[in-house]
């Protein structure tokens, strides 16, 4: 994590140190002030977080394991469209008869 300390003479400096060693590093060091700021947080580049492949390998495995669940509609890919589709029409037949 990085700290940023204002020193007394003037000046500021940034710090990189674990949470656990902030507190003895204040005591160790009086004529710093510690300037509180809002963490920084680094994301993917794009509007939306990438799913990195290890892991869809994993969501995939899982979508074969439970073939009918939502995780297959979206990460089933061993399934044909003629699959898909037929999954849909059931799901809507489905759907139109519960609401009777």
């Amino acid at each position: 994590m990085i700290y940023i300390f204002e020193d007394q003479e003037g000046g500021v400096i940034e710090v990189s140190m674990p949470y656990t060693e902030l507190d003895q590093y204040k005591i160790d060091n009086p004529h710093l002030k510690q300037i509180i700021t809002a963490p920084h947080i680094v994301g993917g580049v794009n509007d939306r977080v990438q799913t990195d492949d290890g892991f869809k390998s994993v969501l995939s495995k899982v979508a074969e394991a439970h073939p009918n669940s939502t995780l297959a509609d979206k990460h089933g890919a061993n399934k044909s469209i003629k699959e898909i589709k037929t999954s849909a029409v059931v799901k809507k037949h489905i759907a139109k008869q519960t609401k009777k």
